[in-house]
């Protein structure tokens, strides 16, 4: 959307909050922007180039005149090499929620498309109360006493870990951009966590009765698929697309995760054009992978078998699971039809290499295979291994 901005704009109906974030489009300084949040702060934002943001004021806090004046001297600074907010007064003031929604939000959703909305939402759940604060008013300290209060709280110290690892993201971004010059987290001692925890992973049972139920799931919906196109075709009416192997996606989702090890990010950015259906092996690029590095996956009997059929059914399509918004719903569906608790999609990752240890696979293959940049976060599956161990302290009993 184009228009000016100005206070006009401001109060019309065309610039209050919505369901999502948008954007409009200066009409008289091209990248000169007002970014709307459902939350109902908007922003003035300069746009320098592809990927290249910055927010230089909050509606309420500068007029449509002075943010327009301030975007020129943005410009005007990059022309001459200059920092963007250089000389500029109140730079200083940019607030977490405003680079957060300007800045970070954009850059994640480009770079990271199958996980920025689950974590930009957990940032804004968990550290929203700051959103308000100066960037640079956020310190160690202050950091280092949310941890302690979780911990207190009893949130496991992994959590508690993860939770400011997600934060760490946005300021090592706002560094990068010279938005601050300390980095806050940088310091905050970590958490002691257990680097042995107990692996949950499917039993046979368990594994029986998934298979089953995602068989019982992809029947009714193929049965209710044919029974719908018989009322469509009874009304003269095109009939939707036949599901000659499965419901939909789920199935060759779970199979695929069962035998490959892949994280949920990395099989939803996963495309046809990784996938080597005659070499049998599929490869995670190393742009779209945890640790960066490209790696390439053996697909087993099962896996090809799910791959062909898939194709077969959906042969158009770039991405192989063809959704963005990961499983949630469908997924807690299958485990209540399968009688299975406490198990987390990332789970299937870890019934993967549980399976391999269990058979007797090297560490260091598995390692390969699931993608981790050292042995010792594969070291949590050593105890699934042929008991070695055990053989070595009964040789201390003599006969």
């Amino acid at each position: 959307m184009r228009a000016i901005i100005g206070a006009k704009l401001l109060a019309s109906k065309a610039a209050q909050p919505r369901e999502k974030p948008y954007e409009i489009n200066d009409e008289r300084l091209t990248g000169f922007l007002l970014r709307v949040q459902p939350s109902g702060v908007r922003s003035y934002v300069v746009q320098l180039g592809r990927g290249r943001r910055v927010t230089i004021g909050k509606v309420g806090h500068l007029t449509p005149d002075q943010a327009r004046e301030r975007a020129e001297q943005v410009f005007g600074n990059a022309a001459h090499g200059r920092e963007p907010l250089h000389g500029i007064d109140g730079a200083e003031r940019l607030t977490l929620g405003e680079f957060i929604g300007g800045t970070y939000a954009p850059w994640l959703r480009a770079h990271r498309p199958t996980t920025a909305t689950v974590s930009l939402e957990r940032i804004e759940h968990l550290f929203g109360t700051w959103y308000g604060r100066p960037l640079a008013s956020i310190t160690t300290d202050l950091v280092e006493n949310w941890k302690i209060a979780r911990l207190n709280e009893g949130v496991k110290p992994t959590t508690a870990q993860r939770d400011i690892m997600g934060l760490s993201g946005v300021f090592t971004r706002a560094q990068r951009l010279k938005k601050i010059t300390e980095h806050p987290i940088r310091n905050v001692e970590k958490p002691k966590i257990d680097r042995n925890p107990k692996v949950r992973y499917l039993d046979a049972a368990e594994e029986t009765r998934l298979r089953a139920a995602l068989e019982e799931r992809d029947t009714q919906i193929r049965t209710e698929r044919t029974s719908a196109n018989e009322w469509r075709r009874a009304r003269k009416r095109r009939p939707l697309p036949a599901l000659p192997h499965y419901g939909d996606h789920l199935t060759p989702a779970v199979l695929l995760s069962i035998n490959t090890g892949l994280r949920r990010g990395e099989l939803l950015s996963l495309t046809w054009a990784n996938v080597d259906l005659k070499g049998a092996t599929l490869t995670v690029e190393g742009a779209r992978a945890k640790n960066k590095q490209t790696r390439h996956v053996p697909l087993n009997a099962e896996a090809l078998d799910v791959l062909k059929r898939w194709r077969a059914q959906n042969p158009e399509g770039e991405r192989v699971i063809g959704i963005t918004s990961g499983f949630k719903t469908a997924w807690a569906a299958l485990l209540e039809r399968a009688g299975i608790t406490a198990f987390r999609w990332h789970d299937l990752r870890h019934h993967f290499a549980s399976r391999l240890a269990q058979a007797g696979v090297p560490l260091n293959t598995i390692r390969e295979l699931l993608g981790h940049g050292s042995l010792a976060m594969t070291l949590r599956y050593a105890h699934l291994a042929p008991d070695q161990k055990r053989e070595a302290v009964a040789r201390l009993v003599t006969t």
